[in-house]
């Protein structure tokens, strides 16, 4: 489909800056948390829409197609997803979608008005509906690969007065056996020893829309790691190391880490020739340092991490986690691939909900971690 003049006006105001200039990376983040995409997820081909978006900016910034053809891995997976009405009414009061109250992910359609039975303190039920209510102190949403025989709905506490005795219910879902999305893969070549390789990714899927007018823009989760992984991809398309910098954008992980299970089955490039993987998820705010997930499993490439850190002073703090499998990097460890998962601390606590906005993400970090990662890669293989 032939894109607007002002979405590629967009990707040449971004290109032309330095890729380390951290107002480049914030017209990214805008760009990746607007409207137009929707939540980079289920509805309104928010993910479609980034994934093309991706693949543009690879193309732009001169990398080269993983597998010499196209930029896209194309995979699918089930997700249940809720693109239609979203309307609830409690005790006479209209609540609003994402603010007020959010849908369980795995909830299947309801439309009804009913009287609610109280079974604790924060659960109400109407048995007859299959219908859940939970008051909840923080709404966090999510993705499912199934559906339910129940419609469940959490309640932010602060939204009512009183407890919820009634009900008015007109939520529609939409069961996607096979959701298509892809994986953006790109790589620029070394100039010495291309068939050694140093893989950088993050997962640019966040949760979507819930109903016709609610999105959640994942500001940091994970357009703040896109904007990071993008900007690394233009430096090193300027300046080619000896060895290949390989770069993927996952598509699947809210769901499951679903796109980085799939190219470990399915790789592009031969895994055992993978130096290194680092995968950045979450890294808009820095305050408190950042945590490096299988820091134990890789005690001498840690040692070097810190080692430049210190000696460049980036960072307030280098934390050492575990093993966890919690991000992309999660099957590339257990197929043999040395692999650290990145995230900063500090900051914003909103996750996963309405407020992970990019105005409030400092990216405070931002250039520090630029820095770090350049270095570290060109430690690695000397």
């Amino acid at each position: 489909m032939k894109k607007p003049c002002s979405f590629l006006l967009l990707l040449l105001i971004i290109y032309k800056v330095p890729a380390q200039d951290l107002s480049a990376a914030r017209k990214i983040l805008n760009t990746l948390t607007s409207a137009a995409f929707w939540g980079r997820g289920y509805t309104n081909n928010g993910m479609e829409k980034t994934a093309a978006y991706l693949s543009d900016a690879f193309r732009t910034a001169r990398l080269k197609p993983m597998d010499g053809k196209d930029f896209n891995q194309y995979f699918n997976y089930p997700a249940n997803t809720f693109p239609g009405k979203m309307e609830v009414t409690i005790n006479g009061k209209t609540l609003s979608p994402g603010r007020d109250f959010i849908i369980d992910p795995p909830s299947i359609g309801l439309k009804a008005t009913a009287l609610l039975v109280k079974q604790d303190s924060t659960t109400f039920i109407s048995r007859e509906n299959r219908l859940l209510v939970r008051l909840a102190d923080k709404l966090t949403w999510s993705v499912a690969q199934q559906t339910e025989n129940y419609t469940g709905i959490q309640v932010d506490k602060k939204a009512i007065s009183a407890e919820p005795r009634s009900i008015t219910i007109d939520v529609e879902n939409q069961f996607i056996p096979t959701f298509k999305a892809s994986n953006i893969c790109g790589i620029v070549k070394g100039t010495r020893n291309p068939d050694s390789v140093i893989l950088m990714t993050a997962h640019y899927d966040h949760l979507g829309g819930m109903g016709k007018d609610t999105f959640f823009p994942g500001a940091n989760d994970n357009a703040s790691g896109i904007s990071l992984l993008l900007s690394l991809a233009r430096y090193y398309a300027k300046n080619p190391a000896p060895y290949s910098i390989a770069f993927i954008c996952f598509a699947g992980e809210e769901a499951g880490i679903m796109g980085s299970g799939y190219f470990t089955s399915n790789p592009l490039i031969a895994l055992n020739r993978v130096r290194f993987m680092i995968n950045v998820d979450m890294v808009g705010t820095g305050s408190d340092g950042i945590t490096v997930v299988n820091a134990t499993l890789h005690p001498r490439e840690f040692d070097l991490l810190k080692k430049i850190n210190t000696q460049k002073n980036y960072l307030s703090k280098i934390n050492s986690r575990g093993k966890a499998a919690n991000s992309d990097h999660h099957f590339f460890t257990e197929k043999g691939v040395p692999a650290f998962f990145i995230y900063t601390q500090g900051g914003i606590a909103a996750y996963h909900d309405i407020n992970d906005v990019a105005k409030t993400l400092p990216l405070n970090e931002f250039e520090d971690l630029f820095k770090l990662f350049k270095d570290f890669n060109r430690a690695l293989m000397q």
